[in-house]
C-alpha cells in the first residue's frame, strides 16, 4: 500500500485512541530467510521520528515482530520514555519474544483476540555453539542456536525422568552435556537466563507501582520458566490473567483500525505469500527485485528495510535439463521512503 494511504490509517487510528502520537514498527516473518528482526539499528529512526513527535503525555507504540535482540527491548522502552509520561503497546497479531519484553515495558498493552505475546526465554548463538550442517562450497560455517529452556530440560530430564540424584551421576550428564555444547556456550546459556530475568524484572518496575510490586516476581518467572517452550502463544485472555489490568482489550472500532494497518503492513511485506524466486522471476530468466522486510513509521515519516536482489535462472543439470535459480545480493538496508 502507498505511503499516503498507510499514514491515513495511522492517523485514523491516533484520532480514536484520542488524539495519541502512533509510532510503528513492523518486522516481517516472511519464510522462507525473508524474516527480520528487532535490532538496534532501528534506534536512530525512532529517534528521528519521535523528535519531530516531541514529548507528549501518552503515546502509542503499534508493533509487530515474531522477536529479535533482546538488550533492544531495554534501549528502545528507554528511548520511547523520554518523550512520554504513559506508553502503550498496540499489538494487533503477533508481538512475541523481545516483543513481549517490550510490550511488558509498557504502561498499557492493547491487544486485539488476534494478539499474541510469547515466553521470553532466550536462544545463544556464539562460535562456541555446536557448528550447524555447513552446506557444500558455503564459506561461512553457522552455529546451531542454543536455547536456555533447552539447557534446563535436558538437565530437568535427567533429574526428574531419568531420577538421577546422586552427585557424581549428575555430573556425569553435565559432563555429556558438556562434551556436546562447549563449556563457553553454556556459561552464556547461564548468563542469558540470569539477563532476561533480569531485563523482564526491570521492565516491569518501569511502570509497576511500589505498592503492587509483590506481583512482579510471579510474572517474571511465567515469562522466563514457567511456560516451557518458546512457541507457546499466550493469548488476551491469558496474558490479562499472568500480568493483570496492564492487558486491555482492544475496542471494537480500535481493533478494526490496528488490524487494517496491520493488513496494510502484511500486504506490503507479502507475509502470507512463500518467497519463491521462481515465482518472482515467472516467464524472465533474470529479474532485479527488491523486497520490503520492515517498517518504521509514523505520520511524520517512514523507514523501510529493502532487500534487493538480482535474480537469474541457472541450468544445474543437462541431462535432463533441470534449471534452478541463483540470487545475488545488489543492496540491503533501511531508506527513508515516503512512496
Amino acid at each position: 500500500m502507498p505511503r499516503p494511504q498507510r499514514k491515513k490509517q495511522i492517523e485514523e487510528l491516533q484520532t480514536l485512541r484520542d488524539g495519541r502520537r502512533t509510532v510503528a514498527y513492523v518486522t516481517g516473518d516472511r519464510l522462507p530467510n525473508m524474516g527480520t528482526q528487532i535490532a538496534g539499528d532501528v534506534f536512530p529512526l525512532i529517534y528521528n521520528l519521535l523528535s519531530k513527535i516531541g514529548h507528549v503525555p501518552k503515546l502509542d507504540l503499534f508493533i509487530y515482530s515474531t522477536g529479535g535482540i533482546t538488550m533492544v527491548a531495554w534501549g528502545l522502552i528507554k528511548l520511547l520514555r523520554e518523550f512520554c509520561d504513559f506508553l502503550s503497546v498496540l499489538v494487533p497479531f503477533r508481538a512475541l519474544s523481545t516483543a513481549t519484553l517490550i510490550a511488558l515495558g509498557a504502561n498499557e498493552i492493547v491487544m486485539s483476540p488476534l494478539g499474541q505475546l510469547s515466553p521470553v526465554d532466550p536462544s545463544v548463538n556464539t562460535p562456541f555453539n555446536p557448528p550447524a550442517p555447513q552446506q557444500p562450497g558455503s564459506p561461512v560455517q553457522e552455529f546451531l542456536p542454543v536455547s536456555v529452556e533447552d539447557v534446563r530440560g535436558f538437565l530437568d530430564l535427567a533429574r526428574d525422568e531419568a531420577k538421577i540424584s546422586k552427585e557424581e551421576l549428575v555430573s556425569s550428564v553435565f559432563s555429556q552435556l558438556a562434551t556436546e555444547v562447549k563449556p563457553l556456550a553454556l556459561g552464556n546459556v547461564h548468563r542469558a537466563k540470569e539477563q532476561i530475568k533480569m531485563l523482564t524484572e526491570q521492565l516491569l518496575l518501569e511502570h509497576i507501582s511500589e505498592a503492587e510490586r509483590g506481583r512482579i516476581g510471579t510474572i517474571v518467572e511465567i515469562f522466563t520458566r514457567k511456560l516451557f517452550s518458546h512457541d507457546y502463544l499466550i493469548g488476551r485472555k491469558e496474558a490479562k490473567k499472568i500480568i493483570g489490568n496492564e492487558v486491555v482489550d482492544a475496542p471494537p472500532n480500535v481493533e478494526k483500525a490496528m488490524m487494517d494497518l496491520y493488513s496494510s503492513y502484511a500486504g506490503d511485506l507479502e507475509l502470507n505469500t512463500i518467497y519463491n524466486p521462481e515465482g518472482v522471476l515467472g516467464k524472465d530468466s533474470q529479474k532485479v527485485a527488491t523486497f520490503r522486510r520492515a517498517y518504521v513509521e509514523s505520520t511524520d515519516g517512514c523507514y523501510v528495510y529493502k532487500t534487493i536482489h538480482q535474480i537469474q535462472r541457472v541450468q544445474v543439470q543437462t541431462k535432463p535439463q533441470l534449471f534452478g535459480t541463483h540470487s545475488k545480493l545488489i543492496e540491503e538496508g533501511w531508506t527513508s521512503d515516503d512512496s
